[in-house]
């Protein structure tokens, strides 16, 4: 027997129980299945959350399925669909097909569809049986935001039928505004400089919300590809989802693009955010994580008041497709849907051949355990292959004879991903599979012209994933859970010592906090003090290159070659030129020491395989960590 929710149980004639689901950064993972380590994975998948889907629509009367947006890219299904079979007219993506099995209703992009470039986009969403709308994602801009000439639609208003707790039936209309992180025409500035601008995601969904009550809609939910960050309303802020709670006229607030939960314990104690109500600025939300490990859900009480519909009362909830229990161990909650994984089927098992073909070899492991605390060669490899490129590239070109060097950062280290989620290759044959292991982003090469002074403001930026550490201390835990992990770049080329005693110099959105703190010590190359005005050349990615991260020293002005090869293409070309590679870690940084200091480190259980391979770290397992992970002590 189907359990009602009480909303539902208890409604009156003139009452009505509305539950809006959503999904968000599904990142093509339709099957639940891990391509990186080429097996099943319970923790993962579209399929998975059709059969919570599907479960509310079976006990609820009113119920709407809605997706977030990154949904293009993020796995090598979605890297097979962009680089090997492509997308000809006709063709239907494997994620969109799922979409439309599931009977999505409406959708937003994530900055992520951007990956591949507008015409790959545009040809997936053509494929589409549901209306996708961006409301700041623009092709011509007008003097207001309602004057614009925007990429697709800003917002559609659905004509729908619902049904009170006495049975009768009231039309509807319900409108849905998207909106995505406006750093997508700097994350890839490749694909849409000259093509494309954004506005701020408050602002213009603030001035669309009256039009949308003038053509009638009844609720308005925003599709905010953006995250929850700071309260007050910063113009052109990544993580807006504070103020666009606050925004009147808004009746439920769907976010994600952190790939974290809300309602959850990851936004307590914060600001105009209740996690036991399941608000956002006053405003119901959620944030269903990603890649379909949950299901965003939104139960809105409605009732009628006069000829409108007034929002009640609200509950939001997060429902997971797993759970993992005290002994680690992963139990899923739901079986996949058929209909689902056979919308996507013969693209997946191409997929599978795909990732499955050798290019070359590796004579020791690639790991990533550790790639937080030492000098890492799953780190190395990517910097390595990208000198190789770049040097070639600038052989005779007005910059080659300046000193190169490289920055790659790690992927993969657990974090958010959970204690599964890291790099582990053996040593032995590399597919394609591996090298999408290594290098996770579609990202393109670039090289930018620095000083040695900037050299070590990007070294300081980085360093700042570290929590400042009290000399003499024991065990206090060394990592910032709020920093991003792909903001970790290693530099290679330059050695260098970090002082973890120091404040970090920036905070953790790159503004500088503490200007006279300094971790970066004996910053040196070719074994001599860096010379603070003598002329770099970094190879990044473009990224990095046009501003992501905030890192001194980068943006536009300061890119001096733009590759028409992504950075995982260099590394692919690099492995199969060699063969064979030998990787090692290079003795590129380590920490300051601090005599009678210990921090604690979190990383994957795989990783007491390969502590012995530390010799520069004074480094032991002491348990258990938090949620599935192993605990290290570093005695600095």
């Amino acid at each position: 027997m189907i359990a009602l929710h009480p909303y539902s149980a208890f409604t009156a004639s003139q009452q009505v129980h509305l539950r809006i689901m959503e999904t968000t950064d599904i990142h093509v993972h339709v099957y639940p299945y891990d391509y990186y380590c080429d097996r099943p994975s319970d923790t993962v998948g579209l399929a998975r959350t059709a059969t919570l889907i599907n479960g509310i629509r079976a006990e609820a009367t009113n119920a709407m399925l809605v997706d977030n947006g990154d949904f293009l890219q993020g796995n090598p299904l979605g890297d097979y669909m962009a680089y090997e079979k492509g997308m000809k007219h006709g063709d239907v993506h494997p994620v969109i097909a799922a979409m439309n099995a599931l009977d999505v209703e409406v959708s937003t992009l994530g900055n992520h569809e951007f990956n591949y470039g507008l015409s790959f986009l545009e040809k997936s969403l053509a494929g589409a049986n549901f209306p996708v709308v961006s409301a700041n994602v623009i092709k011509t801009p007008g003097a207001t935001p309602r004057q614009d000439r925007t990429l697709i639609p800003p917002y559609v208003i659905l004509d729908r039928e619902i049904t009170d707790g006495g049975g009768g039936r009231h039309p509807i209309r319900i409108g849905f505004i998207g909106a995505v992180a406006p750093q997508i025409t700097q994350w890839d500035h490749q694909h849409l400089h000259g093509r494309l601008t954004t506005r701020d995601i408050v602002s213009t969904i603030e001035a669309y919300v009256p039009e949308m009550k003038e053509r009638g809609a009844d609720l308005i939910i925003a599709l905010s590809h953006s995250g929850i960050g700071r309260p007050d309303h910063v113009e052109g802020a990544e993580n807006a989802a504070i103020p666009v709670g606050r925004i009147a006229g808004v009746d439920a607030v769907m976010t994600g693009h952190q790939h974290l939960v809300f309602p959850s314990a990851s936004f307590a104690n914060m600001k105009e955010v209740d996690v036991r109500a399941g608000t956002i600025g006053g405003t119901p939300a959620v944030m269903g994580g990603c890649w379909g490990s949950h299901m965003g859900l939104i139960d809105l009480l409605l009732q009628r008041d006069g000829d409108r519909w007034k929002v009640v009362a609200t509950e939001s909830e997060a429902r997971p497709i797993y759970l993992r229990g005290q002994d680690h161990k992963v139990t899923p909650t739901v079986a996949s849907e058929a209909q689902v994984l056979d919308s996507a089927r013969a693209d997946h098992e191409a997929a599978l051949t795909y990732i499955r073909r050798p290019v070359g070899r590796t004579t020791a492991p690639l790991h990533s355990y550790f790639a937080l605390v030492a000098n890492d060669p799953s780190v190395r490899i990517v910097s390595i292959a990208q000198l190789w490129y770049m040097r070639r590239m600038l052989q005779d070109g007005p910059h080659a004879d300046l000193p190169l060097l490289s920055a790659a950062a790690p992927f993969k280290v657990g974090g958010r991903g959970g204690p599964g989620y890291y790099t582990d290759v053996p040593a032995g044959d590399l597919a394609i599979r591996n090298v999408a292991d290594l290098y996770l982003y579609p990202n393109a090469i670039r090289a930018v012209k620095v000083t040695g002074a900037t050299v070590k403001n990007w070294l300081e930026r980085a360093a700042g994933i570290f929590n400042q550490i009290v000399p003499g201390q024991p065990e206090q835990m060394l990592l910032n859970p709020d920093f991003p992990n792909y903001n970790f770049d290693v530099i290679d080329g330059v050695t260098y010592r970090i002082d973890l005693s120091q404040p970090s110099k920036y905070d953790i959105d790159g503004v500088l906090a503490n200007p006279d703190s300094n971790r970066i010590k004996g910053l040196s190359y070719r074994s001599k003090p860096i010379d603070p005005a003598q002329p770099f050349v970094i190879v990044t990615n473009s990224f990095r290159a046009a501003g992501g991260g905030n890192f001194p020293g980068t943006g536009v002005d300061a890119i001096v070659f733009e590759g028409p090869d992504s950075n995982r293409d260099v590394l692919l070309r690099y492995i199969i030129e060699k063969g064979t590679i030998n990787p090692s870690a290079a003795d590129t940084w380590r920490f300051s020491p601090m005599p009678g200091t210990s921090v604690l480190f979190d990383t994957g259980l795989k990783a007491r395989a390969y502590v012995q391979d530390l010799p520069i770290l004074d480094i032991a397992p002491v348990g258990e960590g938090a949620e599935g992970f192993a605990r290290y002590k570093i005695m600095l």
